[in-house]
């Protein structure tokens, strides 16, 4: 059914469950479901948030009986419209619990560690930390849930990690069929590269197993560097790229300077607590950058940029000169996460890493137009080739390029024409982020993209886990 069916067909209902609690979990809305960025909005006729497996099976089970559509909702923190549905909309915040942690039979400097996957990434690194674990890299945002992370191809910055998926060992999930299918390198391991990046397109993950490093600190340098300073030195063996475990920079258009942002592991030991006037200096320090410039300020001068757009660039300007530079060490949880308040658009593509030169280049030319009036920085990141089917990352080193706008300002053509620039290095979006790419598209760019669409025929032959995205970007399941 498209979403013209569903608005037509009636809903059918859970009131006769037999758990009385569960049915209270199940609502129809009066309103809509709004994503954390305000670009896609939907009506979901059913939202449920099934206490278990038996009551998530059962939800399955009536939805391919009459036809209806079902999507997953994690914290909405997509900005894509993978999770909309005028259907049933389906919450796993009960499916959170850690189930299991043991050394990793094949790896004695690792543990695999299995966790419901509606997890949020924010509780799942405050229990890691809790048994001296961690994942070996992270995204700059924990409010996701862990499978709507990885699903998407969330990434952090590394040029020898990969994203999120990279460190899936196994998942459970469960599929049009009924069954729950347990996959992993000993079971069903010809799938696993499918289903780690897959827009919950072939069931539902409702566990997942990870592989997670002993916890380490990183020694972080935040340092404001002009900008022919960076390009000069990303490449080479002692480059910014390879010689650094973690780095990344911020570029305000219409400047000459950046942020530059690198970390390395230390030892967990090797901290060095401060005396507690340097301590006050640094939390200071710290609540400036953090909250009053990257968010309270930046609110207050983007929503005036919007406004009058031909303040952009002298904001921009002033904002570049008020960054500082900062030096610390802390849990890595800590030190990959930041506040992200102000509420932005983004459009972010993977490139080959060699071309990352020449691409932001173009890119910047692009940004400093005044016609567009860009208030928010480009983000430069970096990551490992995988061999996830749907990785942005799939087969090559990987250059992450990420633009964005204010919520409230003009945005569309800025990113339409920064698009061409992607496409023409055959660059690949971030699946959870905004581009205008279809199956004939994503067809060209992924080598396995038919043997996904087989696949994903056999395991949902009705459609059941489709809404509108999936439909465009891997087409019709039939």
């Amino acid at each position: 059914m498209d979403d013209a069916q569903d608005r037509d067909s009636t809903l059918w209902g859970f009131a006769q469950e037999t758990s009385q609690s569960y049915s209270r979990r199940q609502r129809t809305w009066d309103t809509t479901w709004t994503n954390w960025a305000g670009t896609v909005t939907s009506r979901p006729r059913l939202t449920t948030a099934p206490p278990d497996a038996t009551a998530l099976l059962r939800t399955v089970d009536r939805a391919v009986a009459t036809g209806e559509r079902i999507r997953v909702v994690g914290a909405g923190h997509s900005f894509s419209p993978a999770a909309a549905t005028n259907g049933i909309q389906v919450s796993l915040e009960h499916f959170t619990a850690v189930e299991s942690m043991f050394p990793h039979p094949d790896n004695p400097g690792e543990h695999l560690v299995t966790v419901g996957a509606g997890i949020r990434l924010q509780e799942l690194n405050s229990i890691l930390a809790g048994h001296n674990l961690a994942l070996a890299n992270l995204g700059d945002i924990d409010l996701q849930s862990l499978a709507g992370a990885f699903s998407t191809g969330t990434h952090g910055t590394g040029v020898n990690l990969p994203g999120l998926a990279g460190f899936v060992y196994g998942v459970r999930i469960l599929v049009a069929s009924g069954e729950i299918m347990e996959i992993s390198p000993h079971k069903n391991a010809h799938l696993l590269p499918a289903v780690a990046v897959s827009l919950g397109a072939l069931g539902i993950i409702i566990a997942v197993t990870l592989r997670c490093v002993p916890a380490f600190h990183l020694h972080a340098h935040d340092k404001p560097t002009p900008l022919a300073e960076v390009l000069e030195s990303l490449n080479g063996p002692d480059g910014l790229i390879h010689s650094n475990d973690h780095m990344e920079f911020f570029w305000f258009p219409g400047t000459t300077g950046t942020l530059l942002k690198t970390s390395n592991r230390v030892p967990v030991d090797a901290e060095q607590k401060p005396h507690r006037a340097t301590q006050l200096v640094h939390d200071t320090r710290a609540w400036i950058d953090e909250e009053l410039l990257a968010n309270g300020l930046f609110q207050f001068t983007n929503s005036l940029s919007a406004r009058v757009p031909a303040l952009a660039a002298p904001v921009n300007i002033l904002a570049s000169r008020a960054l500082t530079a900062r030096e610390y060490v802390a849990p890595s949880h800590e030190v990959f996460v930041s506040q992200r308040r102000v509420k932005f658009v983004e459009m972010e593509y993977a490139i080959p890493l060699e071309a990352l030169h020449d691409t932001f280049v173009d890119v910047m030319r692009i940004a400093n137009r005044k016609d567009f009036s860009v208030q928010f920085p480009v983000e430069v990141r970096t990551g490992a080739a995988d061999d996830l089917w749907l990785s942005p990352a799939q087969g090559r080193t990987t250059a992450y390029v990420a633009i964005h706008q204010y919520q409230h300002s003009r945005y569309r053509e800025y990113f339409d024409t920064v698009e061409e620039v992607f496409r023409s290095v055959g660059g690949r979006p971030h699946w959870g982020k905004m581009h205008t790419l279809g199956s004939e598209d994503f067809a060209q760019l992924y080598p396995h993209f038919g043997d996904f669409h087989d696949l994903r025929a056999s395991l949902d032959p009705r459609g059941t886990f489709t809404n509108h995205y999936t439909n465009k970007v891997f087409g019709r399941v039939s």
